[in-house]
């Protein structure tokens, strides 16, 4: 069993740095990349960054989240 003092979000953030990650966006979209940073607030960047939606996915390159757009953060390449 995992207690909440044991677990802190900034954890699993700063265990997949230099990682693949997927990333839910609000509007329903989703980003794949490798994670390059993050601060304080929750901010996310992103390197070969690919953004996929029900139709189709589109190459971005180097992204920056911010905290009030991220709706989860998966470790891993799984969408």
């Amino acid at each position: 069993m995992i207690y909440m003092d044991e677990y802190k979000p900034f954890d699993m953030i700063h265990k997949s740095l230099n990682k693949t990650v997927v990333i839910a966006l609000k509007d329903g979209r989703f980003l794949k990349g490798r994670l390059i940073g993050y601060d304080t607030e929750l901010n996310l960047s992103m390197d070969n960054a690919e953004i996929y939606n029900d139709e189709m996915k589109k190459k971005l390159g180097v992204v920056v989240i911010r905290k009030n757009n991220v709706i989860s953060f998966t470790p891993g390449d799984t969408l």
